[in-house]
C-alpha cells in the first residue's frame, strides 16, 4: 500500500492473529488511503469479532473510519463479558468442534452443530438467519460479513475451549436440560416410555430418566455421569450465578 501511513497497537490479546514483529509495541503501516480501518485490521490478521473497540488519538472510531496520515491506532480486544445484542444468546459451532458442543449442551446451553462440513457460506447464513453467536477456529469464517456475531475458539483443548466461551459470553447455565446429541430439550420420562433404548442390565438398575422431545433419546445416569457431572460441577462453581 502506497497511501497514508498510521501506526497501529494491538491489545496483547490479540497477538496470537498478527505477524510477531507486531505483538509488542506500536508500529506503522501503509493503508491506500480509501479502505476503512476495519478492512486494514482485517487484512492484519485480527478478525473484527475479536475486536471491542478501534482507538484513534484517543477516540473511538467506527470499524468504517477512513485512516488518515499519522493517525495512532490502537486495537482493543472484546471487552469480557462479551454482550451480544438480541435475545436470547444462541450459539453455531462448526464441524471441528463437535466435544465443545456436546458439552455446552450439557450445561443447557442452547448450541446448534453441523457434524457434517456444510461449507463456510451456509454456516454464515444459518448464524445471521437464526441469531446465532458462530465459534470457530477459522479466521477466514469468522470474517465472512453476513454473520450475525462470531467468536474466534482459542484453545485446541476442550476443558480450555469451554471456560473460554463461558467466560467471554456468560451464557445462562442450565445443566441436564438439552439432548448433547441434537440440542433438543429433555424431559422426564417413565422406565416404560424407554424401555426399547434399554439393555436388561439397565433397565434393572435404573429408575430416573429423560428423553428428548426432538430425537427421542433417552438419558439416565450410567457409567459416565461421574465425569459429565465433574464437568457440570466446575462450570457452575466457576460461571454460575
Amino acid at each position: 500500500m502506497n497511501g497514508p501511513e498510521i501506526h497501529i497497537e494491538f491489545a496483547p490479546g490479540l497477538g496470537v492473529f498478527v505477524p510477531h514483529a507486531r505483538r509488542s509495541g506500536i508500529t506503522p503501516v501503509g493503508t491506500d488511503g480509501s479502505s476503512t480501518l476495519g478492512h486494514v485490521v482485517e487484512s492484519l490478521g485480527v478478525p473484527l469479532t475479536e475486536v471491542g473497540a478501534l482507538v484513534v488519538d484517543g477516540h473511538e472510531v467506527p470499524f468504517s473510519h477512513i485512516p488518515a496520515a499519522g493517525e495512532s491506532v490502537r486495537v482493543d480486544a472484546v471487552t469480557r463479558p462479551q454482550r451480544v445484542p438480541g435475545a436470547p444468546l444462541r450459539f453455531l459451532l462448526d464441524v471441528h468442534l463437535g466435544t465443545l458442543a456436546r458439552r455446552m449442551r450439557l450445561l443447557g446451553i442452547d448450541t446448534a452443530y453441523e457434524s457434517t462440513d456444510i461449507g463456510d457460506p451456509a454456516l454464515a447464513a444459518r448464524s445471521a438467519a437464526e441469531r446465532r453467536v458462530l465459534l470457530s477456529r477459522d479466521r477466514g469464517l469468522l470474517r465472512r460479513r453476513e454473520l450475525w456475531a462470531g467468536g474466534f475458539v482459542y484453545s485446541t483443548r476442550p476443558d480450555d475451549q469451554l471456560r473460554d466461551v463461558l467466560g467471554r459470553f456468560a451464557p445462562e447455565l442450565k445443566p441436564w436440560t438439552r439432548c448433547t446429541a441434537c440440542n433438543g430439550l429433555l424431559a422426564k420420562a417413565t422406565k416404560e416410555q424407554v424401555a426399547d433404548q434399554l439393555e436388561s442390565g439397565t433397565e434393572r438398575s435404573y429408575d430416573v430418566f429423560a428423553q428428548c422431545a426432538d430425537c427421542g433419546r433417552a438419558y439416565w445416569k450410567g457409567a459416565h455421569h461421574d465425569r459429565l457431572e465433574t464437568v457440570v460441577e466446575r462450570a457452575l462453581a466457576e460461571f454460575g450465578t
